[in-house]
């Protein structure tokens, strides 16, 4: 069983306007080991010892895409927070056709080239658009035979692409380069809220079941926006995951 780490984007709106000691604290009590993501007005160094303060510790870094001009502040960045796991993402624009995968692939390359040389693992985030055909293959499989280090961190809810795809296929196609799990559930309809992990149609265990052991390093919770109130949401998708054996927390829920 992997720890269990929740994205902080999950909980933006609820730790805006000074909360966010409140929520972190809250997160930690509920059992979360860790979290990925930093901020709140605190440096990174400031960030992790808040974290690690309250028994939690910073399993993942997701920040820009790191561009030449950007590269030592993103390594800087994981450094300070303790982590050697970063992430980053695109967009649409970036894998609408081949031509312009051939150009994401060109800044991911030095990017890639650049953190494995300095110890560091990195990892694209993906929404549903990367798992879209695009001239018979999915595209992200066409980055990935332009840049055959890159890592992912595979939200198993997007890569289903609303029930295009089977996200255990994915995640059994993908398993050795999947250092990170984004796990979320919800109705597989686009448009839609998520809702707590085990209350939606993703079959979690299933899908979890094909991760490489070896490999993958975290499981973190991401829900973008919640059909209920989003702190339930975080609580109910720990309890899922750790109350079923499908990963490791602080507290037995």
């Amino acid at each position: 069983m992997k720890p269990l780490s929740i994205q902080l984007y999950t909980v933006r709106e609820v730790a805006k306007d000074g909360n966010h000691l409140n929520v972190l604290q809250q997160i930690a009590d509920i059992g979360y080991k860790g979290v990925e993501g930093h901020g709140y007005g605190l440096t990174p160094a400031e960030f992790r010892k808040v974290v690690e303060d309250m028994g939690m510790s910073v399993s993942s870094y997701f920040g820009g895409f790191p561009d030449p001009d950007k590269i030592n502040e993103f390594m800087d960045t994981a450094k300070a927070l303790g982590t050697n796991l970063t992430v980053s993402g695109f967009w649409v624009p970036e894998f609408e056709s081949v031509d312009a995968i051939k150009k994401t692939a060109d800044r991911v390359r030095p990017a890639v080239e650049t953190l494995k040389a300095n110890g560091i693992t990195f990892g694209l985030h993906n929404h549903w658009m990367e798992f879209e055909m695009v001239e018979g293959k999915w595209a992200i499989q066409h980055l990935i035979d332009l840049v055959p280090d890159l890592h992912l961190e595979i939200d198993i809810y997007w890569c289903a692409n609303f029930g295009a795809n089977n996200p255990a296929e994915v995640v059994r196609t993908y398993r050795d380069r999947a250092h990170l799990l984004h796990v979320k559930d919800g109705p597989l309809v686009k448009g839609e809220p998520h809702v707590a992990v085990g209350s939606g149609k993703m079959d979690i265990p299933a899908v979890l079941a094909e991760e490489n052991p070896d490999v993958t390093k975290w499981h973190v919770v991401e829900l973008d926006e919640c059909a209920t109130d989003m702190m339930e949401a975080v609580r109910g998708s720990y309890d899922y995951l750790v109350g079923n054996g499908l990963a490791t927390g602080n507290r037995t829920p």
